[in-house]
């Protein structure tokens, strides 16, 4: 039996079963993909999809219009915006972004809005993401640039090919 998130709010979200959700945590109208660990202190807007295996740390806000693929590291005190100039009233205009399947963002990064992060791409903490970074790079600053690129991930799988326990395959 898994225990319910103390003072979390879990409004009309979908949550895999498998996935785990902390304290003070709040989810609204939101979809959470298999064995997803959403750690305490997370905000999360409607219309969020989160894959599988993903890993989100405290203090992340991750507004309407973000899309996050499977396998996707977000560090601790991420910020994802979804409009390029934001007001208190009137007409705002939303601007999806994207994190693609294996992709890493570290701590205190900001991700404007209408940005893609590539597969496998690493984003160094304290950067500010201001337009796309490729597949298989390695980006900080602010703005954040390209400073490296990774050799890419083949993965198809994420569970061992040996089903008798190890893990050499």
């Amino acid at each position: 039996m898994r225990r319910r998130p103390k003072y979390s709010i879990l409004k009309k979200t979908k949550l895999a079963q498998s996935s785990r959700v902390y304290d003070q945590v709040n989810l609204y109208g939101c979809t959470i993909g298999k064995n997803t660990k959403i750690d305490a202190f997370v905000y999360v807007e409607e219309g969020v999809t989160i894959g599988d295996n993903c890993k989100i740390r405290p203090f992340v806000f991750i507004p309407t219009g973000v899309t996050i693929e499977d396998n996707v590291f977000v560090g601790p005190s991420v910020t994802f915006t979804n409009d390029k100039y934001p007001k208190a009233h009137g007409e705002w205009k939303l601007l999806e972004t994207r994190v693609k399947r294996f992709a890493s963002i570290g701590a205190r990064s900001v991700i404007n809005p209408g940005v893609t992060i590539g597969e496998n791409a690493l984003i160094g903490s304290g950067s500010v993401v201001t337009r796309d970074i490729p597949d298989n790079a390695i980006a900080f600053g602010n703005p954040a640039r390209v400073v490296n690129r990774k050799v890419p991930l083949h993965v198809t799988s994420t569970r061992p090919r040996n089903t008798r326990g190890s893990l050499q395959g």
